[in-house]
């Protein structure tokens, strides 16, 4: 009988991208229960990537100029001096952040490590994972400037939002002694803990900076490579297999219901920023009500898997659960907002 014990499958689906796999699974579906429509779904997914090309061409370098500068440490200078001013100032530039939701973990331990009121970090938190530069461009190019400026401005105000709310009821039960004992600290993008440098603006007659940029580049390529082309995939799929009537009767309409809806829906159901884009544009060409597409993005980007982890990993459960209501009030009155606006 062969030893089985030491099998590499396991092993070697845990190296496997997921994301990949699952725009593989979902061609492979398509090509054999349903011939006809194969075609079409590769090709709009195909021309929606080639359409998106310069806002993903913009977020690439733009992130990678970022890295390989340092200029993400300046938001350390965010941190100091009043309360009201570090939470007015984290939540402006949580949402400009170029970090990803792993880089988050040590950058807010080492805050918390330093003093940091709890208050400033929870706008930072909530505001950091629903805009970037990159996630504007993808935002933009594909919803619309308007839709993206809207969202930028829901990010920070949730930020401002949980920030007041957090330093107001400080000394409630709930934010009291608010750290695990033993944080992970660890991140897995190998970064290391913020405040270390000074931002250099030329960073290219640094070799090590001009490896930085390079890596960064390819990385945040093929991020966004591959979520966009899973995202318009399912977008494809949607508009061809999903009733426009269904998605209209359940999200569509201009009462708080579908707001509400939204953010419920979003919040369990969003896996990453990048890849809503494109589902949330095709729930709108299908009749989703405009609060519905804001409260979806909103709650779906604070509960979604990473961002939620980063928090998990410092705090205690009560905070954590703090931190989740928050997101879903911003995230309903992101919504009222955009529906009386657009």
């Amino acid at each position: 009988m062969a030893d089985t014990t030491h099998s590499p499958a396991p092993h070697l689906f845990r190296r496997v991208d997921k994301a990949w796999l699952a725009l593989v699974l979902i061609l492979v579906a398509v090509a054999v229960f349903d011939r006809p429509q194969f075609i079409p779904t590769v090709s709009f997914a195909t021309n929606a990537v080639l359409g998106t090309a310069p806002f993903i061409a913009f977020a690439v370098m733009a992130i990678a100029y970022l890295k390989a500068t340092g200029a993400e440490n300046v938001l350390a200078k965010a941190f100091v001096g009043k309360e009201s001013r570090m939470i007015v100032f984290a939540a402006l530039l949580g949402g400009l952040a170029p970090f990803c939701s792993c880089e988050v973990i040590p950058f807010i331990a080492a805050l918390l490590a330093a003093g940091t009121p709890l208050s400033a970090v929870m706008a930072f938190w909530l505001a950091s994972p629903l805009m970037d530069p990159a996630m504007f461009s993808i935002t933009a190019g594909q919803l619309g400037f308007d839709f993206a400026i809207a969202k930028t401005a829901s990010a920070v105000g949730l930020g401002l939002f949980g920030g007041f709310m957090t330093m107001w009821f400080a000394k409630s039960s709930v934010f009291a002694d608010p750290l695990r004992e033993k944080p992970q600290v660890g991140g897995c993008c190998g970064v290391k803990a913020p405040f270390s440098e000074t931002p250099v603006w030329k960073f290219w007659g640094d070799d090590t900076r001009r490896t930085v940029f390079r890596e960064t580049a390819i990385e945040n390529a093929v991020f966004l490579l591959k979520w966009l082309a899973l995202a318009y995939t399912v977008e494809a799929l949607m508009i061809h297999y999903v009733p426009a009537s269904w998605i209209a009767n359940v999200l569509g309409g201009e009462g708080l219901q579908p707001i509400a809806l939204g953010a419920l829906v979003g919040a369990p159901a969003y896996l990453n920023g990048y890849a809503a884009v494109p589902l949330v544009d095709a729930l709108l060409l299908q009749g989703m009500a405009p609060g519905a597409a804001m409260s979806f993005m909103i709650a779906g980007g604070v509960s979604s898997v990473p961002a939620a982890i980063a928090v998990w990993a410092l705090v205690k459960p009560r905070v954590f659960g703090a931190y989740l209501g928050l997101a879903m009030v911003g995230a309903f009155m992101a919504g009222i907002s955009w529906q009386f606006i657009a």
